[in-house]
């Protein structure tokens, strides 16, 4: 029941206080707390109360799912939001089941923790084999089943670390990671760093997008392997490549070679002695020729219908120094293409799930494999995604915006990058399936930070405790009699899926939301009718009467000053207001009532807090 709804009857009693903590038992003995608004029932455990057996049942279904899902590390409250799914006749005693439902998250947990993930799996197969069946099920239908052979599954990842991760990069490393974790196979995080010149790698790069990877999955790369460490093996593949006869060292100028594969006639290059290519490779490595002279060309054949097949590049020179490589040893670099076919082929790699703009690489490079006798990974392709409100944008162009000063840094909270993501607020297993959900299709699609947001928001909503923020404050002096006392205890959840009271105290003054004093009637949430009057405000009742605007208030002295940070397209606006000051910890996510979730990212010890908006 909503305490600001119109009653005719007095206020029921309301729980805040949390339930004790035997795991499976309880009884509760009350005592009556004073309270501004009712009185409270504290519970606290002093017989035992037994649960049904198919109460323990489902709540340890889920407990043992959970920490099957998550590699040992299941939430409390992610198992009490399925398990209220499942039985709405639960959710009146959700404060209760609380203690339940922690003592059989604790147990699979350790369980997890002492004898491995496989053996809580073993016991959810035993006990409840359908949410084992049905948490797969879930997890593949917008993923489809992998093809081919998947008794041992190898994938890869393999971003450029010329930046952090952007919104797009985690599509593919969750739906990766996924497949991973269903088919208990492994990622390869691959640093594809091998073009020092055009995307020049970032040294810290690689360290945040290890710790990204972790975010987003819950858990570390299985194999993490830098491109640049393996250009001994590129040189070797491409020498051997020439002297196999199916490549070739080009000199022909890119407007010539142009021509050449458009009309579909062979590169006098194509044809010469294998020992004149080899002359010209070693001359290419030593640097007598100069960058731009000559390339590297896999043999196919200039009369394939598709142009981009036509004898295309696969090294090149490049005078340009590499952060992580050591000196000037290297001048011929791989192209992408070429690169991670042979890294692909020498990490074991069983399935490669891109975007379907890559089928030609995908083409590419089964003709490279088939020159060296190799055998392609399985193939899956996902259309191109489109979010609204970031358009296209490389980190290329963020990097150059950070370095003309019209963003921060990468983390900036205006741009699309996970650093930004998570700094915001976001939970990376959120954000990962969100992916699973919208799953792997060839179609391309559109949609929104809005629906992104609309799906995180449902997840952490039951776990996140309320706050009041009041923007542009004004202080009211209130005036009347009665009421029932000055100690208020409100939830900390609506709904008690977060247990405990916020304890205020309220006094003679209370500050509103400036904009809210426009109107004269009005009520302050779950306390008091009243009307304004210049500076003062007279009681009416101190229960709800009739229909007038509900306004959220602070008592004075309970509130703190803060800003809180929005973005707003290119530009970010500042609100300036009160934060109500209970219990707060730098890093914690509140849900600001009636104005939406923030991160507290500062509290110092003079000046405004800071927060960082989430969304709505």
């Amino acid at each position: 029941m909503d305490r600001d709804a119109p009653a005719p009857r007095a206020h029921k009693r309301r729980r805040c206080d949390a339930p004790g903590t035997n795991a499976l038992r309880g009884l509760e003995s009350v005592r009556t707390v004073k309270c501004h608004l009712c009185s409270v029932k504290s519970i606290s455990m002093s017989e035992p109360r037994d649960w049904n057996s198919d109460v323990i049942e489902v709540v340890r279904k889920y407990a043992l799912q959970n920490a099957v899902e998550y590699n040992g590390e299941g939430q409390s409250s992610s198992v009490l939001g399925r398990l209220l799914s499942e039985r709405e006749d639960l959710r009146q005693m959700a404060r209760e089941l609380m203690t339940l439902v922690d003592s059989e998250v604790s147990a699979a947990n350790s369980m997890a923790a002492s004898q491995g993930v496989d053996t809580v799996r073993a016991e959810l197969e035993r006990t409840a084999p359908e949410a084992l069946e049905r948490e797969k099920h879930r997890k593949t239908e917008g993923l489809g089943e992998l093809p081919g052979d998947t008794s041992s599954i190898v994938l890869r990842f393999a971003p450029n670390p010329n930046g952090p991760m952007t919104l797009g990069h985690s599509r593919g490393l969750s739906i990766n990671s996924e497949y991973a974790t269903i088919y208990q196979g492994k990622v390869v995080l691959r640093f594809d760093d091998t073009d020092p010149k055009v995307k020049p790698p970032i040294l810290d790069a690689y360290d945040w997008i290890e710790e990204e990877y972790e975010w987003l999955t819950g858990k570390t790369p299985d194999v993490v392997i830098r491109a640049s460490d393996n250009m001994s093996l590129y040189l070797k593949r491409a020498e051997e490549m020439i002297s196999d006869g199916f490549g070739y060292v080009c000199r022909c100028s890119v407007e010539d070679f142009r021509r050449m594969r458009e009309e579909k006639n062979d590169c006098p290059c194509r044809n010469r002695p294998v020992s004149d290519s080899l002359s010209d490779w070693e001359a290419m490595n030593s640097g007598i020729i100069a960058e731009g002279d000559a390339v590297v060309r896999v043999k196919t054949s200039m009369a394939l219908p598709n142009p981009a097949l036509r004898d295309w590049p696969a090294l090149r020179i490049l005078d340009a120094p590499h952060p992580s490589v050591q000196g000037d040893q290297y001048r011929v670099w791989p192209l992408l293409d070429f690169q991670s076919a042979i890294d692909d082929h020498g990490q074991g790699v069983t399935h490669i799930i891109r975007g379907k703009d890559l089928m030609d690489s995908t083409r590419k490079q089964t003709l490279l494999y088939d020159h060296f006798g190799w055998t392609y990974p399985q193939t899956m392709y996902w259309g191109r995604i489109k979010i609204h409100e970031f358009g296209k944008i490389s980190k290329s162009e963020i990097k150059a915006a950070i370095e003309e000063g019209e963003f921060e840094d990468w983390d900036d909270i205006r741009l699309p990058t996970l650093s930004a993501l998570r700094r915001r607020g976001f939970r990376g297993d959120v954000v990962r399936d969100y992916w699973i959900d919208l799953g792997i299709t060839q179609k391309d699609i559109s949609t929104s930070m809005q629906t992104i947001e609309a799906f995180h928001a449902k997840r952490i909503d039951p776990l996140t405790e309320r706050r009041s923020f009041v923007r542009d404050p004004v202080t009211l002096t209130l005036e009347g009699s009665g009421g029932p006392g000055p100690e208020l205890s409100i939830p900390k959840h609506p709904e008690g899926t977060v247990r405990g009271c916020r304890d205020w105290t309220v006094g003679d003054t209370v500050a509103v939301q400036s904009a809210d004093v426009t109107t004269t009637r009005i009520r302050l949430k779950e306390y008091a009718d009243i009307v304004v009057s210049g500076e003062s405000a007279l009681v009416e009742s101190w229960r709800r009467t009739d229909g007038r605007p509900v306004v959220q208030w602070l008592p004075s002295g309970m509130g703190r000053e803060a800003v809180l940070h929005r973005p707003d397209g290119r530009l970010i606006s500042s609100e300036i207001g009160l934060l109500e000051d209970f219990e707060l910890e730098v890093g914690e996510i509140y849900q600001l009532e009636r104005v939406g979730f923030a991160i507290l990212e500062e509290l110092p010890d003079r000046g405004p807090a800071k927060l960082i908006w989430l969304h709505r």
